[in-house]
Parts: structure tokens; C-alpha cells; sequence
């Protein structure tokens, strides 16, 4: 079962998104059961894509009259058993060429080592088949080490620095003792000169150090200060130069400062054929993408080399780098960083290197004096440790790594590992390489972490047969109408069929084939051929036959109860089940009885379901075990009003045909109910409260109701009453009416009242005489008086 169950994986892995194979893979044996898993084959071609054990019989005269050609494809054991010659069957196999092989290098002798082999192979592979190849390492003795030393150089890095211009030739004597030709150079960050990591202050910038310390540097990013060199006295010169310098927050710019020491190459001066190492040592966590945005920094870190007077000169512009960003150009430029920290972050640069492949961290004493040793120890773990992987790996390529050595790491299929690798030992890895679907000319590449070697790899797939045909002649086999095809007819136009036996005569070959279609477009179900435009029914797995218009039926495949066919109690046709008259059930596995629908009043599921296997299936609406009630109906009290008010009060809708509309219910007039199951409380057409009771009868729609004789109708309104009240109504209105006109007038005149006696009040009176004031004077003449 589990051999199955493993091939079954090799010849889906769609179906496992590359999941599923992994150790399985690795312990298949050579006894595992082949099995071909086929589903619509109508050429060699299609076998051959079916599955890595699938093979084609091309023999002529292998498939019997009206057989389809799918019996072609299956496992070599059973063609071989149907009758099909060992030279007959077509099986493409896995096949690999290297195409560059050097040995391995002894020792390193200033040319270019040879650290793994072979170095080009090409594989054709049969889709789903695993082929397997060696791979040999060996270190060269005396390899190259490029040792870049990049040193944290703010205010509390004062009494390292102190040491480091001192074990210059500590260091080189460690490296001595590992190669003769060893190079080193130096470098130093501190953080991105900008708020708020580092103070902008004019005379903060020039002098970030305490006010006390004379000899400090201005504020820097990452500086470059000595390319690779194999001399001492170099290294030592360049170093004692060096100052402290400073910054505000304790993070520090070791991933930009890093990053650029990457991918800036020539600068650093890093050799082609060596081992290139990166020694960080610092006091401090690191900034990584996204605290830029502190700054107002939004750019993203674009993985290219900004440097200029050996500084960094998008430290300002540019954000961090991701971890992620910076473990790929380490390991795309062989760099093996060494995190040389204080004890206060070691957990932080531990965690940091399970992201960066091939990269170790060591404790510095407080005052770095144990660097060196420090180094000396990372750098033995990390050439010990040799860790097979690849890069740009196709789609639907699996590769397992399987280690041959002493100390052999677990095998997987991102990589392989083996430990304690001495110098000149040559070790081997079998790697596994399986393509799932069909390519032509991908390629891989895989190689050592932190080595140079490389191998190349290429995957071409045997997807198509190779059949060597009869010529493009005529050929019997197909009646002279047709050419051989990997042992089938390839018929010409004009004709159709297994054996191009049928002509189309005035029909095209479309229209024939399209009768022989029926709703999915394909030919007799897949079940049969189209010939003449009609379909021939191949045989059943169990050796009878497809039927039908269209082979849609056999009688091997319904519904199974217990592990039987229609339970052992029907006959299969035509994919359903006919059961015998003493059961029922989709799969006939329920004996014929209603006992299990019977009701209290022995009706089956109260007239509103069928009994089905001893159990009522209700219709909608209708709750189980017996349909008696429905939560989703309407509430009959509202829908049976109107026949209610017509049967009880010869009123309402249904008043002239109350006979026809209301068959459905049997009424009796009452005094006082005694159906308790439905009270029904509801206002007819006249505005009356009529009170019945209902009671669900068998069926669906069929009542019981008893109907109260007395109605519940509102009084009539008193006409005297709604008169005196309109007149008085009408009356006090106009009171009210007359009082407020009579407010506003007096209001106004008050206002107006009010505004004169103020006039008085302010009024100033005189009784000086106007010079213009003549009084009147009053002349009295008789005109008969002569003065006499």
C-alpha cells in the first residue's frame, strides 16, 4: 500500500504543489508496484505524458475491431501479458550527458581550483522518472580568504577600536595559518547622517563625540577605508588612522554598510577564486527597511553600488536594506558574513543569521581582544560545513539532495549538507532529479554555499514517441486510406475510423463525429468510437459493454451500500439503481416499510411527505420526523380570513363563490372553541375582530375551523355628538381668533404708548420769545363815528 501510494505522488505532484515527495521519494525501492494512471489517451504521445511507467504497444492488430486504443497504453507487464513484443513497445528512458567533467584540484597553484565536479551535465528525462547523479567536492588546500574587516566605529566601539589597530599582525598570523595567500581590508559605519539618528547640528556633525574627546571624526555612514591587501603594515597604517565617531540612537547602519561592501566588488577589491568573508563586529542592534521612514526616507533600497571618495553617498536618500535583500547579494557574491558582537546582542545577530545562509556569530570580549580567536574558530565552522543547493530551479522540477560522507547532514530537497569537511577530502552527493510536466532546454544552476564552482545543470523530457513508421504510403492495415502512426491508423481526408473503414461520403467528417456527441462535446462519452457517425460501445472493466445512443450507460457503476451494487438488493442499469420490490433507497439499501412515518392518527407523515427508507422527506417548509409543522409558511390565520368571514358572516372577498374558494376548510359555528392548537384573533373587511381557532388536517391545505357567532364590530359614532362638537369647535376657534387679534392690537399700542412717553420725557421746553413773534394787535373803528 505505501509503494502505491508513492507512485500515485510521482504521477501527480499537481496535485501535491511539489509537496508531496520529498523523503517518500528517497525510499522508494526497486520492488515498488508500477502502476499507470491514464485518463483520456488517444495517442502514444499521451501515454507517454500519463505517467513515468506507462508505455505504448505500437504492434499492429493489438487492439480487437470496435476495442479502443487506449488498451495500447498501460505497464510494461501487462502489455507484455496482453500479447505485445518486447520490441514492439515504445518506453522512452532517462539518459544524461556531462558535458564538462574537469577533475578536482590537488592543491591551489595561482591558477583557477577546481573545488566541484562535474561542471555541465544535461539530462533528457521521462516526465515523472527520477534519474540520479554523482557530485563531487573536495577543498582545495590553500585556498584564497579575502577578509574584509568592518568595524562599528560609534562612541562606545572607543575602547575596541584602541585594540583593533593593534592585532593586525594577530590576524594575519591566523590567516597565515590557513592559506599563504590571505588578503584584508577594512571598513567602518556608523548610521545615516540625518535625524533622528545622528544629530544635524552644524558643529554635532564636524564632532558627534564628547566635548571632551579631541580626536573624533565627523559623522559618516559606511566608509571604505583599505581595499584587500596581503600586507601587514598596510592593514595597520590604514587602521591606526581611524577615529570614533558618533550617533544619537543605539541601532547602527551595519545593513547599508554591509550591503555595500557586497556588491561593491571592485572597490573592496575582492579576488575571483577565493573565500570572502565579512567580519562584523559591533556593540549595537541594526536599523533594516522601513526605519528610513523615520528619516522621511521612502526609497527603497535599490541593491546597486553608491560609492564616491570611498563613502557612501546615498546613505540619505536611500532606505536600509531588508535582511532578505542582503542575504541574497551575500550569497549571490559568495560572501560568508561573521557577526563578531557583544554579548548584550548576541541573540539578535543569532536570529539574524538563520536568514543569511553560510554565516556564523561569536562573542567579543568587552574590549574586542579575542577577535582574532574569534575569527579563527567562525571561519573553521564555516569551510567545514559544506551545504549543496540551487538557484533558479524550473517549475515543476524537483531536486533531493543525498550527502556521501563521514558526517552527513539530513537529505532534502533545498539542499544537502555535510560536517566536519576537512582539507583535500573529497566528498559526493547523489542528487535526484525529477521534471513533472514537459519542458525542452531548462537549466539550473547548483553550487556549494560561499564557493565560486558551479554546476549547470539542463532538463530536456522525452514528452513525444519516437515511432519508426511505415512510409507515407497507403498501408493495409488502415485499408489503403491511411498512414501508421505508432501502430495507429492516421486516416486522410475523406476517411474516418479505427481502421479508416468508413467514407464520409456527402457528409463532412465534423458533422459525423458531432453525432456521435452528446452535451460535453466528447465523442461516445470517451466510451466508444465514432464510426460513421455512430458510436461502437467498448467493452467495461468487467468485460461487458457501454450502451446507448452515445455509450452513456453500463451497468457497472451505480451507487454501492456495504461494499455491494445497489446493496445486493436491486440491478444496476444505466448507472441507477432498480430495487427490488422489498426495498427502496438510492442504493436499494433500505427495506419497503412506513413504520417509521406512521403518525398518532395513523396517517403517513400527516399527508405533507413521502416515506422514504422508513423516514418522511417533507415538502418545503415542512420540519421532520413527520411533517406535522412548517416554520417557512405563512401564518394561516391571515390567509384563511377571507374564507373565514365568507363561511362564518356571508361578507368579504369571497362572498359570491364562498363554496368554490373555500373547499379547503371545514367550518362549524360556536360559542366556545375547543381547538387549542391555532387561536387566530384578526379584523375582516367590515372592520370587525373575528376570533376562530384552526387545526391542520391531513395534507397540505386542508383546515378544521370553529368560528365564534359573535363578532367583535366597533359602535357606530353619535351624529348629535359630532355636530355640537363641530360647532363647538368653530366657536372656540373664533374666540381664540378674535382674543389673539385683539393681543396684537393691544401690543402695538402699548409699544406706541411707550415710545411717546420716552419722547416726552427727553422733550426741553423755554419760555423765551422768538424774535420773529409778532402778538396781535386788535383795531376797533366805527364807521359812524365823524370824530365830532
Amino acid at each position: 500500500m505505501f509503494n502505491r501510494l508513492v507512485v500515485f505522488c510521482l504521477i501527480l505532484p499537481h496535485l501535491y504543489n511539489g509537496h508531496c515527495f520529498g523523503e517518500t521519494v528517497a525510499t522508494v525501492t526497486s520492488q515498488q508496484e508500477e502502476v499507470c494512471s491514464k485518463s483520456v489517451v488517444n495517442s502514444c504521445d499521451d501515454c507517454i505524458k500519463s505517467g513515468p511507467f506507462c508505455v505504448w504497444c505500437k504492434q499492429l492488430d493489438f487492439t480487437k475491431p470496435g476495442e479502443q486504443e487506449a488498451v495500447r497504453c498501460d505497464t510494461k507487464a501487462q502489455l507484455t501479458g496482453r500479447g505485445c513484443t518486447e520490441g514492439e513497445i515504445i518506453s522512452p528512458q532517462n539518459d544524461q550527458t556531462i558535458d564538462k567533467g574537469e577533475s578536482l584540484s590537488e592543491s591551489f597553484n595561482n591558477q583557477e581550483p577546481i573545488q566541484l565536479s562535474p561542471q555541465k551535465i544535461s539530462l533528457r528525462l521521462r516526465s515523472g522518472s527520477p534519474n540520479t547523479f554523482k557530485v563531487s567536492f573536495k577543498r582545495v588546500e590553500g585556498y584564497p580568504v579575502d577578509l574584509y574587516y568592518l568595524m562599528d566605529l560609534s562612541y562606545s566601539m572607543k575602547d575596541d577600536l584602541e585594540n583593533v589597530k593593534e592585532l593586525g599582525k594577530d590576524l594575519f598570523a591566523a590567516l597565515k595559518k590557513i592559506t599563504e595567500h590571505a588578503q584584508i581590508g577594512f571598513g567602518a559605519f556608523v548610521d545615516k547622517t540625518v535625524l533622528p539618528y545622528t544629530n544635524t547640528n552644524k558643529e554635532k556633525l564636524l564632532k558627534p563625540c564628547d566635548e571632551n574627546d579631541q580626536q573624533c571624526q565627523a559623522a559618516f555612514g559606511y566608509r571604505h577605508v583599505l581595499s584587500m591587501t596581503p600586507k601587514e603594515d598596510d592593514f595597520k597604517n590604514k587602521v591606526t588612522e581611524q577615529f570614533i565617531s558618533g550617533n544619537l540612537d543605539s541601532p547602527e547602519g551595519s545593513l547599508d554598510a554591509m550591503m555595500q561592501a557586497a556588491i561593491c566588488g571592485d572597490k573592496i577589491g575582492w579576488r575571483n577564486s577565493s573565500t570572502r568573508l565579512i567580519v562584523l563586529t559591533t556593540d549595537a542592534g541594526f536599523h533594516m527597511a522601513g526605519d528610513g521612514k523615520l528619516a522621511g526616507i521612502l526609497e527603497p533600497n535599490d541593491e546597486h553600488c553608491h560609492m564616491d571618495n570611498n563613502l557612501y553617498t546615498n546613505s540619505a536618500e536611500m532606505d536600509y536594506p531588508s535582511v532578505g535583500q542582503l542575504a541574497v547579494q551575500l550569497e549571490k557574491n559568495n560572501i560568508q558574513p561573521i557577526f563578531a558582537v557583544t554579548k548584550n546582542v548576541e541573540d539578535v545577530y543569532k536570529e539574524l543569521s538563520q536568514m543569511i545562509p553560510k554565516s556564523e556569530v561569536g562573542v567579543l570580549s568587552t574590549d574586542s581582544k579575542n577577535v582574532v580567536k574569534l575569527i579563527e574558530s567562525a571561519y573553521n565552522r564555516l569551510s567545514s560545513k559544506v551545504t549543496l543547493t540551487h538557484d533558479n530551479l524550473p517549475d515543476n522540477v524537483q531536486v533531493i539532495y543525498t550527502p556521501k560522507c563521514k558526517h552527513p547532514g539530513p537529505s532534502g530537497e533545498t539542499e544537502g549538507v555535510c560536517e566536519n569537511v576537512q582539507v583535500g577530502q573529497e566528498i559526493s552527493f547523489d542528487v535526484t532529479v525529477t521534471a513533472y510536466s514537459c519542458m525542452k532546454d531548462k537549466s539550473f544552476t547548483i553550487r556549494p554555499q560561499g564557493i565560486k564552482d558551479t554546476l549547470t545543470v539542463t532538463i530536456s523530457t522525452n514528452c513525444e514517441c519516437q515511432c519508426s513508421d511505415p512510409g507515407p504510403s497507403g498501408h493495409t492495415h488502415c485499408r489503403g486510406k491511411g498512414n501508421v502512426s505508432c501502430g495507429i491508423c492516421s486516416c486522410r481526408e475523406g476517411s474516418i475510423g479505427q481502421f479508416c473503414e468508413c467514407d464520409v461520403g456527402g457528409k463532412d467528417e465534423p458533422a459525423l463525429r458531432a453525432s456521435c456527441q452528446r452535451h460535453n462535446g466528447t465523442e461516445c462519452e470517451g466510451r466508444g468510437d465514432c464510426v460513421c457517425g455512430r458510436c461502437e460501445c467498448h467493452t467495461t472493466e468487467g468485460g461487458n459493454s457501454y450502451y446507448g445512443d452515445f455509450c452513456e450507460c453500463d451497468d457497472e457503476h451505480c451507487e454501492k451500500f456495504q461494499n455491494k451494487l445497489c446493496g445486493g438488493n436491486g440491478n444496476c442499469k444505466c448507472g441507477k439503481c432498480e430495487c427490488f420490490k422489498s426495498h427502496e433507497g438510492s442504493a436499494c439499501q433500505c427495506g419497503v416499510s412506513e413504520e417509521g412515518c406512521r403518525t398518532p392518527n395513523n396517517t403517513v407523515c400527516y399527508g405533507r411527505g413521502t416515506c422514504k427508507c422508513n423516514r418522511c422527506e417533507c415538502k418545503e417548509g415542512y420540519q421532520q420526523p413527520r411533517c406535522q409543522t412548517c416554520l417557512g409558511c405563512t401564518d394561516p390565520c391571515q390567509t384563511k380570513l377571507n374564507c373565514i368571514e365568507c363561511l362564518g358572516f356571508e361578507s368579504g372577498p369571497f362572498k359570491k363563490n364562498c363554496s368554490e374558494a373555500c373547499v379547503s376548510i371545514h367550518h362549524v359555528m360556536v360559542d366556545q372553541s375547543t381547538i387549542q392548537s391555532k387561536k387566530c384573533h384578526q379584523k375582516d373587511s367590515e372592520g370587525c375582530w373575528i376570533n376562530f381557532n384552526l387545526d391542520q388536517l391531513v395534507g397540505e391545505d386542508n383546515y378544521k375551523a370553529e368560528i365564534l357567532k359573535q363578532r367583535d364590530c366597533p359602535a357606530p359614532p353619535s351624529i348629535a355628538a359630532i355636530i355640537s362638537g363641530s360647532i363647538a369647535s368653530v366657536a372656540l376657534i373664533g374666540i381664540l381668533l378674535l382674543m389673539l387679534i385683539k393681543l396684537v392690537i393691544y401690543t402695538k399700542d402699548l409699544k406706541e404708548f411707550k415710545k411717546f412717553e420716552i419722547e416726552k420725557k427727553n422733550s426741553k421746553w423755554t419760555d423765551g420769545v422768538s424774535p420773529m413773534f409778532l402778538s396781535a394787535t386788535t383795531t376797533i373803528e366805527n364807521p359812524t363815528f365823524t370824530g365830532e
